[in-house]
């Protein structure tokens, strides 16, 4: 069994009982294993993205300029995730309907761009590449896209990210077909050796008509920086959305990207 469908396997188990000394941020009814790619519990909470930079940010070792084929081949697929995940066939109708919204505290009507567009470094400024799949049984949606940005952009984004479980705990959005939804935000932490530097948040969006049933929108966002390149991984939907999932692929996705960079830089 290869690596990546060895730590999903992990990821997606239900039936294996949980150890204490592996267990996720995130507790569920049902115990669940922690991804093999993880070999640590992530920490309580995360240090701030300079101070989870590893020794490659610190020595200012830079990679090539990765073109559209490499980061195309350093994208997770689903293969990775294994079933009932496959190819999406387009965006989720949750993004449209309940994401596009506004708030009127700026961070927190910034943060809600940012889970609509999915960009929170911007555009990125040269080769890029992405991937969306779906969860076929909850319905949900996992999105991967890398791209090189500017460092300083990079770093003011996951400075400013790491501030929003405090500055946008609970917050109210209006949406532009979902009426007025109850958003709260947390921090999801993420492995230390994830990237360069990091961070994640989970954000959940609560509301629906008043004579209905509320409806429970769960959006995780990770952002992590690889050498010269960034990774945006979003994991999100009604049904179920499993934190050690998203942490499971943004360990795998960054080891991915630090492998083609390194690949790349044997060939120059």
């Amino acid at each position: 069994m290869t690596r990546a469908r060895a730590l999903l396997a992990s990821a997606l188990s239900v039936t294996v009982p949980l150890i204490t000394a592996a267990c996720v941020a995130y507790e569920r009814d049902v115990p669940r294993a922690l991804p093999q790619g993880v070999s640590e519990p992530p920490p309580a909470t995360s240090p701030s993205p300079s101070a989870t930079a590893s020794p490659s940010a610190v020595t200012g070792r830079s990679s090539p300029v990765l073109n559209d084929e490499q980061l195309k081949a350093a994208l997770i697929t689903e293969a990775d995730l294994g079933p009932p995940w496959a190819v999406a066939q387009g965006p989720a109708l949750w993004r449209d309907g309940t994401l596009k919204s506004t708030a009127e505290d700026g961070d927190c009507r910034r943060l809600m761009e940012i889970l609509y567009t999915e960009e929170p470094f911007g555009v990125p400024a040269g080769p890029r590449a992405s991937v969306t799949l779906d969860d076929t049984a909850e319905g949900t949606q996992l999105r991967e896209q890398i791209g090189a940005h500017r460092p300083d952009d990079v770093k003011r984004a996951l400075a400013w990210l790491a501030t929003l479980p405090e500055k946008c705990g609970t917050f109210r959005a209006d949406t532009a077909r979902s009426g007025v939804q109850e958003v709260e935000v947390t921090e999801l932490p993420l492995p230390e050796t994830s990237g360069d530097a990091r961070a994640a948040l989970r954000v959940t969006l609560t509301g629906g008509e008043p004579d209905a049933a509320p409806a429970r929108l769960t959006v995780d966002l990770a952002a992590i920086r690889v050498g010269e390149d960034a990774i945006v991984l979003t994991n999100g939907g009604f049904g179920e959305v499993r934190a050690e999932v998203t942490q499971a692929m943004s360990q795998l996705a960054a080891d991915r990207l630090a492998e083609v960079a390194r690949q790349g830089r044997l060939r120059v």
